[in-house]
């Protein structure tokens, strides 16, 4: 019993003199990885202003940022593992590095993923921060490209979170990427209507209206018979963001409504026009003399 009891305490001996020798280390270690997140922060300001100094694009400014906070993070992990296991050498960390890197990628497949292809969003560049984008059938405004998700602002103002991967995959429509949008409004006028005036009136109405481009120049076109009506499209051009593509709507609506008025031009309501049958003379399918000729041919046939 005294024999097991001495070498319980011997090996109790071995680890305390282990755990004081290895301490100093370990403490060190973990001072570096206290300090690698300042560090981190700091290069990742650094690399913002570099970047807005250096680049006029926003995207490659974030690349720079996230880069730089990764890379100072990797370093400080680095380091901090040769500080607390000394007996590890270059080769070691290089092969465990490897090794980590296939476990972690068949365990995170889909963030790492999701980070690369935000890399390739950022680099390639189809839209930017704060462009307006569909995506699916999310819409809304463009706040930051993460990590892991592209973050978007409806203009219910809701926030949208759509991994990079999906982003990267799908069709974007990008609304503000040129300066100017066009938007086609409807208008029905009546078939008494003379088109020319009609015509006429729309385009000097429209090109007269607030927040309307001039260039490139308002057009009104005719598109088909209705049934109650001949239809217009007004096509012309605006700003291309969201708020002020509807606002304008507003007021061309107003004010075509107000022209027509002013013109005596009316905007047809739906018109069905009925015809009634005699019931009489017609049945489903043929007059009904034919239809009282059938009859007498099945009574005599009876």
């Amino acid at each position: 019993m005294s024999d097991i009891l001495k070498t319980v305490e011997s090996s109790l001996k071995e680890l305390l003199a282990s755990a004081v020798k290895i301490f100093p280390a370990v403490l060190t270690a973990v001072i570096v990885l206290f300090l690698t997140r300042y560090i981190a922060q700091f290069s990742q300001r650094l690399a913002g202003k570099a970047g807005k100094s250096t680049f006029h694009s926003s995207s490659i400014q974030i690349l720079l940022e996230k880069t730089a906070y990764v890379l100072t993070w990797v370093i400080g992990v680095v380091l901090a593992c040769v500080l607390a296991f000394p007996g590890l050498d270059l080769g070691d960390i290089i092969a465990t590095l490897g090794l980590g890197s296939v476990a972690i990628g068949f365990a995170f497949q889909d963030i790492i993923k999701n980070f690369f292809a935000g890399i390739l969003l950022l680099l390639q560049e189809p839209f930017s921060i704060n462009d307006q984008i569909i995506i699916d059938s999310f819409e809304g405004t463009v706040e930051k490209i993460n990590f892991r998700t592209t973050q978007i602002r409806t203009y219910q103002g809701e926030r949208i979170l759509i991994p990079n991967a999906n982003v990267f995959t799908s069709a974007v429509q990008v609304q503000t990427a040129y300066p100017s949008r066009r938007t086609d409004l409807s208008v029905g006028v009546d078939y008494n209507t003379p088109l020319e005036d009609a015509a006429n009136l729309l385009q000097e109405t429209i090109e007269q209206l607030a927040g309307v481009l001039s260039s490139p120049v308002p057009e009104i076109d005719l598109v088909g018979f209705g049934d109650s009506s001949i239809d217009f499209i007004v096509r012309y051009w605006t700003e291309p963001q969201q708020a002020q593509v509807r606002r304008v709507q507003t007021k061309a609506i107003i004010a075509i409504k107000k022209a027509f008025d002013a013109a005596d031009i009316n905007i047809p309501y739906p018109i069905r026009t009925l015809y009634y049958y005699n019931q009489d003379r017609y049945n489903d399918f043929m007059p009904n003399g034919k239809n009282h000729q059938l009859s007498e041919f099945i009574e005599s046939s009876s």
